[in-house]
């Protein structure tokens, strides 16, 4: 119970003050326990702020997985998962603190706490590549770097896009997967080589 107040109290000084700016003291004052007892949960600032972040990809991988159905296809799963995770990333008051801190300070802990979070979701797409190729519903590929293509094609056009368009629809990103993604790792036989290229 103790360390669980002390987690929720973190994630609160984190999500208002930043990463840097939190100390162990405030952390303390917010869970209502002496200093020394934070300690006998975890060594230091960062190694609390660890498992704060462990938690939340967690809670992504969970959002995503509730997201999606078992008749869904291949590429309704990725784009289902994807979606969850990017507006998870996106909205989460903690995330959004962070994304500020590393844009005006830089600090390193931050950057790299955002970085294992972009590295979850491709970790999620690349096992749901894994488990379509297992089930024989697309070609055999790479899935680490078409995970990565993957989610490099969603930012684009969910993010990037609406910089300067009208946003696209969830169907329309659906439609566009299937024809950049899709198409090029559907079955046919006779015609593609292991990677899914025509030969």
């Amino acid at each position: 119970m103790k360390k669980q107040n002390i987690l929720e109290a973190a994630t609160k000084s984190f999500t208002i003050f930043g990463y840097k700016a939190t100390t162990m003291s405030q952390i303390a004052k917010q869970a209502n326990v002496g200093k020394g007892t934070i300690y006998t949960f975890f060594k230091n600032k960062e190694e609390l702020f660890d498992e704060i972040i462990n938690n939340l990809i967690n809670e992504m991988r969970f959002l995503a997985e509730q997201s999606i159905r078992d008749e869904d296809s291949f590429i309704e799963k990725a784009h289902k998962g994807i979606e969850v995770f990017i507006a998870f990333h996106n909205d989460h008051e903690l995330t959004i603190k962070l994304l500020q801190e590393q844009k005006e300070i830089g600090t390193t802990v931050v950057h790299d706490a955002l970085k294992r979070l972009n590295n979850s979701i491709i970790l999620y797409i690349q096992k749901k590549i894994e488990e379509a190729i297992t089930k024989n519903e697309i070609v055999e590929c790479d899935p680490e770097i078409t995970a990565l293509i993957m989610f490099r094609l969603y930012t684009t056009l969910k993010i990037d896009w609406e910089k300067e368009h009208e946003a696209l629809s969830p169907k329309k990103i659906t439609e566009l997967f299937n024809f950049y993604i899709l198409n090029g790792l559907s079955k046919k036989p006779g015609k593609e080589n292991k990677q899914g290229f025509s030969i």
